[in-house]
C-alpha cells in the first residue's frame, strides 16, 4: 500500500476498502466482491484527480518532501548507465549527502552531482537526510572543474531542505563553500543543466542550480527557506507554515512565472511517487532535449547566457 498524506486521508479509507474487497474474494471464492471494488477504484481515481488539480503550496511541500518519491540514486541508476562514482573533496571527508561521478545518457557522456536523501531510516541518516556539509560541495567543485576541463556536459539532481547547519559545518567553512560552488557553477563553460526532483532548499540547492537550465518538477518545490523556518521567523510560531508557503512563492508554476526555472516536468496523477517508472521517463526525456538544444552553444556562449540570466533575475518585478 502507499504511504499517504495529510490531505489524503479520504482517498486512503476509498482504497484500502478496494483492497480489503478484494482479499475477501481471494480467500473465498464464493464472494465475488470484485465489481464493488472496481466502483471503489473508479472513485478513487476520481478523489485523486481532484485533489492534485489544485495542490495547495503547503500540499505540494508534502508532495515534494513524500518517503516514497524517487531520489537522486533512482534517477541515477535507472536514467543513466556506465555511472562511476567519484568520491572525497581531497582536503577534508567523502560526503554522502552528496553523490557524483560520470554516466553516460544516451549517446552523451555527462557528469551527474546529486543531493541524496536515503530511503530508510538507516540510509537517512547516512546521507545526512541529504543535507551536505562543505566537503560535500568542495566535492562537487572537483567534478564541475573535471567536466570543464574535459569538456563535458554537467547534470545536477536538487533535493535538499538546505545545507547542513551544523557547528563543524560552519567551522570548515559552510558558507564560503557554498559561495565558490555557485561561482563555479557560473564559470563552467559546458552545457549545465539543474533538475529540481524534491525539495530545493535555500543556498544549499542553488550552490548545485546555478545552470543554463533549471528544471522543476510539476510538485517539487524551490525556496529560500523552508515555510516552517520562514514562519519561525516573521511570526514566532512554525504552525503558520501554510501561510508561509503561500508568501514563499515555491511552486513551480510560481517560479516559472517569475523566470527562476526555465522547464516544468509533467509528474503523474497523485506525484511523483506514484508511478516512478513514468516519472523517470519525463526526466529523462527533458535531459535529452535540453542537452540537444545546449549543444548548439560555445563554451564562452553557454557561460555568458548563464551568467545573464541569473543577473536578469534581480531585474524582475514580482
Amino acid at each position: 500500500m502507499p504511504t499517504y498524506l495529510e490531505f489524503e486521508k479520504e482517498l486512503a479509507e476509498i482504497e484500502s476498502k478496494a483492497s480489503e474487497l478484494r482479499s475477501i474474494s481471494e480467500r473465498n471464492s464464493n464472494l465475488d466482491t470484485n465489481n464493488e471494488a472496481n466502483l471503489l477504484d473508479d472513485k478513487a481515481k476520481l478523489l485523486l484527480d481532484d485533489l492534485y488539480k489544485n495542490l495547495s503550496p503547503w500540499q505540494k511541500c508534502l508532495v515534494a518532501r513524500h518517503q516514497d518519491r524517487p531520489h537522486c540514486l533512482d534517477y541515477v541508476n535507472n536514467i543513466f548507465s556506465e555511472f562511476v562514482s567519484l568520491s572525497g573533496d581531497r582536503n577534508f571527508a567523502e560526503d554522502n549527502a552528496i553523490i557524483g561521478g560520470l554516466a553516460r545518457l544516451d549517446n552523451f557522456s555527462v557528469v551527474v552531482i546529486g543531493h541524496e536523501k536515503g530511503n530508510d531510516t538507516k540510509s537517512r541518516i547516512r546521507r545526512n537526510f541529504g543535507m551536505a556539509r562543505p566537503e560535500g560541495y568542495r566535492k562537487a567543485i572537483r567534478l564541475m572543474n573535471l567536466a570543464d576541463k574535459f569538456k563535458i556536459p554537467v547534470i545536477t539532481l536538487i533535493d535538499t531542505p538546505g545545507a547542513y547547519p551544523g557547528k563543524g559545518a560552519e567551522e570548515r567553512g559552510q558558507a564560503e563553500a557554498i559561495a565558490r560552488s555557485t561561482e563555479q557553477c557560473l564559470n563552467l563553460e559546458v552545457p549545465f543543466i539543474s533538475v529540481i526532483i524534491g525539495e530545493g532548499g535555500s543556498g544549499g540547492a542553488v550552490a548545485l542550480a546555478t545552470a543554463n537550465s533549471v528544471i522543476m518538477l510539476e510538485h517539487s518545490i524551490y525556496s529560500v527557506i523552508s515555510p516552517e523556518g520562514c514562519a519561525s521567523i516573521l511570526w514566532k510560531d512554525p504552525n503558520r507554515m501554510r501561510e508561509a508557503a503561500e508568501a514563499l512563492k515555491l511552486t513551480s508554476k510560481d517560479l516559472k512565472t517569475l523566470g527562476v526555472v526555465d522547464q516544468i516536468i509533467e509528474e503523474p496523477t497523485g506525484g511523483a511517487q506514484r508511478d516512478p517508472k513514468k516519472t523517470l521517463e519525463n526526466v529523462r526525456n527533458a535531459l535529452l532535449e535540453n542537452l540537444e538544444k545546449l549543444e548548439k552553444y560555445s563554451g564562452k556562449e553557454l557561460k555568458k547566457n548563464r551568467r545573464e540570466k541569473f543577473l536578469e533575475m534581480g531585474s524582475l518585478s514580482i
